[in-house]
């Protein structure tokens, strides 16, 4: 029975990707570009070997114990020897649930059977690293991807192929179409190259919308702001949902002409955690915050809006003074 190269135990170091503005051309990278979905959930990968499968973070965690329906899959429709690289999802009514798969890494051991049966989770897979015990992360990515089709051809749910295409215009109509199931945007490679664990190889372009905004503090003083702290308003109050990423001189400058001070008390302190901006970060400490009256303003986000805070930092545009506060709604989900 095969096992996985000494070389791909895990955990292993996985290929990463640094963000483009716009989808490149078909000719773009060496050997063409190759377009695939960006699912919203936790990167993975899913190594098999003859004792059993085991579900890999991209930080080098072991996720195994808290999707146990993968590592039942896994070992019921993967030969020992192989080696995945994909994503972990919750799908919900038809779109993917972000939420409902951090809730599987803070359930206690025994409720996880339930919520697992409650919530199944799906793995998504985009590349082949190892197959019968040889590691081919040399080989392109075009004929790796040509075994991972083999390879997943009598998969049943919760395994699934993620779609690839190297047609530009398939891809445009997924960019425009997905983000309404929670598909954060494209990923790009380049068909002709290896895979190089740890290193930004592939592309990335997020699908991006405006929303207006409270901005009810800064991060830095009012005379020169260095990030907005993003409110919207909950249950009867406003409540920081995130914040913006750092504010260029420019921009800096019109979002100053337009503070000031509070004129009634804040609902806000001054201040705050670190996972109140992020509540990825590990980091502890306080972040002291420049408290001012509430106006709009207008930023850009990704589609990562989890229905109660933007999971990646927002583009600050402009500040809408016009508009008032209390007439912010909840992004769309």
């Amino acid at each position: 029975m095969e096992d996985v190269p000494e070389a791909l135990r895990p955990p292993i170091p996985l290929a990463l990707a640094k963000a483009v503005e716009a989808i490149p051309r078909e000719d773009a990278l060496p050997g063409g570009s190759m377009y695939e979905p960006k699912f919203d959930g936790y990167r993975a990968s899913l190594s098999v070997r003859p004792e059993g499968a085991t579900l890999w973070s991209r930080q080098g965690k072991e996720l195994s114990r808290y999707f146990p329906e993968l590592l039942e899959a896994a070992e019921a429709q993967i030969p020992p020897g192989c080696v995945l690289d994909g994503e972990a999802v919750i799908w919900t009514a038809d779109r993917l649930d972000f939420d409902a798969l951090q809730r599987r890494l803070v359930t206690a051991r025994q409720a996880l059977p339930a919520l697992a049966k409650e919530h199944p989770a799906s793995f998504v897979a985009f590349d082949l690293l190892a197959v019968a015990g040889h590691d081919i992360r040399a080989t392109a990515l075009a004929g790796r991807r040509e075994l991972l089709e083999h390879l997943a051809a009598d998969w049943s749910p919760p395994l699934n192929l993620s779609p690839a295409t190297r047609d530009r215009s398939e891809a445009l109509q997924w960019f425009e179409e997905l983000p309404a199931v929670g598909v954060e945007g494209l990923m790009v490679k380049a068909a002709g190259q290896e895979y190089q664990g740890g290193v930004r190889q592939w592309w990335k372009v997020k699908r991006r919308q405006t929303v207006d905004v409270v901005c009810a503090a800064v991060i830095g003083t009012m005379a020169r702001p260095q990030y907005v702290v993003v409110g919207l308003p909950m249950e009867g109050r406003l409540r920081i949902v995130g914040r913006s990423s750092a504010l260029t001189a420019a921009a800096a400058r019109q979002l100053a002409a337009q503070l000031h001070k509070p004129a009634a008390p804040h609902p806000w302190p001054e201040t705050i955690t670190e996972t109140m901006l992020n509540r990825f970060s590990k980091d502890k400490a306080p972040v002291a915050l420049t408290l001012v009256e509430p106006i709009v303003v207008e930023i850009s986000a990704d589609v990562a809006w989890s229905g109660n805070a933007f999971r990646h930092t927002v583009r600050y545009l402009r500040a809408r003074p016009e508009l008032p506060p209390n007439h912010v709604q909840l992004p769309a989900p």
